[in-house]
């Protein structure tokens, strides 16, 4: 199975970065925004994280460079492969929905928040190309 996300981020005032982290209550999970590739409505994969992280956050992004794609089985027991693209947040603001309740914004040092050793290696790659 195909999925698109993104790692969003934005600079605090001390010129930090931070990311943001969505809690799921369907799974009652934290991880980052992502969703399944759809072929009606996404021409490609990068068009899919986009569509998916506009519909789980309302945050309007820019477009970064891609990390490397995340593979793991579901919890259905499929095979999962996700790609992620550094997403920087210019604007719009967060409504809660039903895939996402709640978004917090951590510090990319700090991975304790997250639910998923993948998603803590994704982590790790984004705060690296981060500073």
């Amino acid at each position: 199975m195909r999925a698109g996300g993104g790692v969003l981020w934005r600079r605090r005032p001390d010129g930090r970065a931070e990311v943001l982290v969505v809690h799921r209550p369907r799974y009652d999970d934290w991880s980052f925004p992502k969703g399944k590739f759809d072929p009606a409505l996404d021409a490609d994969d990068l068009a899919c994280a986009r569509r998916e992280v506009a519909e789980e956050t309302g945050l309007d992004v820019a477009v970064g460079e891609e990390l490397a794609p995340i593979g793991y089985v579901d919890n259905r027991g499929r095979d999962k492969v996700v790609r992620y693209w550094l997403m920087e947040v210019v604007g719009g603001e967060f409504t809660r929905n039903g895939e996402v309740d709640v978004v917090v914004w951590v510090d990319p040092d700090d991975a304790s928040p997250l639910s998923y050793a993948h998603d803590r290696s994704l982590l790790a790659r984004a705060r690296d190309r981060l500073g």
